[in-house]
């Protein structure tokens, strides 16, 4: 039985067990079409039972010392180590990522149990005064209960991590459902993980369905209290009108259209690297990747003629060659999406200084400049290996365009004066902005989040203690209240 066989199944109450859906998600490589292993969905039964087994085993969960729960993330992090060479090639074989890509994710995962060992700790009260002299205030923060969580294909392990991590470590349960194409990676490797970390049965659940098999039961279950959900903005708006009105609280992670910035004054070898890894790390598929290049008009053709030598040196193919830097995207329909993108900007205007072929999976690098301003795939994510060159006058231009988005993730500016580079930043409407350094950024205490329709809320460091715990006030009259009547 192969590795992605031996996970193939639905994780409840600590027992690896058959869905009883009505039909298999097959779980394909994108880069060979080879079939890694089929799985029964769950049904909306399992949904419950997963929700079920999770409330039944919070109380001893979040009564368990936060100094014995941070022990199951130092665990794991010993289990990722151990089984690094196996992670890293189910990555690569169920996701197409590269070897820098796996090696990224891991290395991100690591973080963000390290960060989960910290927060276990993280959960302080407080004491108010209160204008009766004899009475006192505590704040207690405890945990919000039972956390539903749905993760995104393009870095699964970690994004799958990145939630449940700290909602564990908060004295929280979890029901995790990754996504249908990733189903390994997002969830069954990351149940396996804490299991053999010494996660005690029913704390973490898995659900391997989708939207077709089980409607919003995931998302409608009277026992979860958060939904963490990560991915397009379409699902993610659709997942909050619904958690609202079953009065639940989300953190929505979504999409992007970021921009980075080359201002007049930039190192133009450094921004050509930073704006080339920003577009194409995982072939773009990307919430945080440049969708769109801004640069000075005054420096545009210098610029342009390095980004495509850049990008005309960018191998395409085999993910599980170490020199590959461009692999597979998720699925053929995704790909074709992609060179229907690049046909219509052509057919509308737009220059391809690049144009890569679309063969299966594997979609080259493709280069757009001269696009119109009201150009339709300026305002959309584009998830894959597409890069559009824009150039701008001034600082206000720049600007400007970089906030012509429904979107507000991530973005860069480069320039050779940091405090200008603040200053532009400071005018961008996003949740992160990085000056003289890529769009793809993710650190452990750092809040993470976007604006607009790139969500709602943030994660990581203090912010997950705000999302995955509520404030409890309990008072205490020491003395007596003059009540009125």
């Amino acid at each position: 039985m192969s590795y992605f066989e031996e996970l193939a199944f639905q994780y409840i109450d600590g027992e690896w067990r058959s869905g009883t859906g009505s039909w298999d998600i097959v779980d394909f490589n994108p880069y060979n079409g080879e079939k890694l292993a089929s799985i029964t969905v769950a049904g909306v039964d399992e949904i419950d039972q997963a929700y079920r087994a999770a409330e039944r085993a919070q109380p001893a969960w979040g009564a368990t010392n936060p100094y014995t729960r941070r022990l199951v993330f130092e665990r794991a992090l010993r289990v990722i180590d151990d089984r690094e060479a196996e992670l890293s090639a189910a990555i690569t074989a169920e996701c197409g990522g590269t070897a820098l890509k796996a090696a990224f994710e891991l290395h991100l995962a690591r973080e963000f149990l390290r960060e989960a060992v910290h927060l276990a700790l993280s959960a302080e009260g407080r004491i108010l005064p209160s204008p009766d002299d004899t009475k006192e205030n505590r704040l207690y923060r405890v945990p919000v209960g039972v956390v539903g969580v749905i993760s995104p294909f393009n870095f699964p392990f970690l994004l799958s991590l990145k939630s449940v991590a700290p909602a564990l470590a908060l004295g929280n349960t979890v029901v995790l459902k990754p996504h249908q194409n990733t189903p390994i990676c997002g969830g069954g490797l990351v149940a396996k993980v804490l299991e053999e970390a010494g996660l005690p049965a029913g704390v973490l659940n898995v659900v391997v369905t989708d939207i077709a098999e089980i409607g919003d039961a995931l998302i409608e279950h009277p026992v979860p209290k958060v939904i963490s959900f990560t991915g397009s903005d379409k699902v993610g708006r659709h997942v909050a009108t619904v958690a609202a009105s079953h009065f639940k609280k989300t953190v929505l992670e979504l999409g992007g259209n970021s921009a980075l910035i080359v201002l007049d004054d930039a190192d133009l070898d450094y921004a050509v690297e930073a704006a080339v890894f920003s577009r194409f790390i995982h072939q773009g598929q990307v919430c945080m990747a440049a969708n769109r290049v801004l640069v000075d008009r005054s420096v545009e053709r210098e610029f342009t003629e390095k980004f495509v030598a850049k990008v005309k040196s960018l191998k395409v193919g085999d993910p599980g060659d170490p020199a590959t830097h461009i692999g597979p995207l998720i699925h053929a329909g995704q790909a074709e999406a992609i060179g229907s993108l690049v046909e219509q900007a052509v057919a509308d205007g737009a220059t391809a200084l690049v144009r890569g072929r679309t063969e299966g999976t594997l979609v080259e690098p493709s280069v757009l400049t001269g696009l119109k301003a009201d150009a339709a795939i300026l305002g959309q994510e584009i998830f894959g290996p597409v890069a559009l060159i824009i150039p701008f006058d001034g600082e206000e231009e720049a600007v400007r365009m970089a906030n012509a988005t429904p979107y507000g993730l991530s973005g860069a500016v480069h320039t050779g004066d940091t405090e200008r580079g603040v200053r532009v930043a400071k005018r961008i409407d996003a949740g992160m902005i990085h000056v003289n350094d890529g769009t793809v950024h993710d650190e452990p205490i750092v809040p993470f989040g976007g604006e607009k329709a790139s969500g709602v809320g943030r994660l990581n460091g203090d912010a997950m203690v705000d999302v995955f715990t509520t404030t409890k006030w309990i008072s205490i009259q020491h003395g007596k209240t003059r009540f009125p009547f």
